[in-house]
């Protein structure tokens, strides 16, 4: 029983990746485009965990934690991109 309900959220979760995309893709500006990332790296922790549960194995938690990191990194550098229009300042030595 366990096992359907697992395999269901996995379709599910695939559909709402396949929303995420769209958005990402087509999303009108560009702090949609952010946040739709940010959602499909939710997605994918999500997918990974419910994967690491249908296999009934640990093995899979440093990709969880691994994912959150990038996905978070990769966060903040798009919102500091769109406030500033560069990731990393070069600061010049006087």
């Amino acid at each position: 029983m366990i096992e359907i309900i697992l395999m269901l959220s996995l379709g599910f979760l695939a559909l709402s990746m396949m929303a995420t995309i769209f958005r990402l893709v087509k999303g009108p500006t560009t702090p949609d485009r952010v946040q739709a990332l940010d959602i499909l790296g939710i997605n994918l922790i999500s997918g990974v965990a419910i994967f690491s549960v249908l296999l009934k194995t640990h093995a899979f938690m440093e990709v969880i934690l691994l994912i959150g990191i990038l996905s978070f990194i990769g966060t903040i550098a798009f919102a500091r991109f769109m406030e500033r229009g560069v990731v990393i300042e070069r600061r010049r030595v006087k």
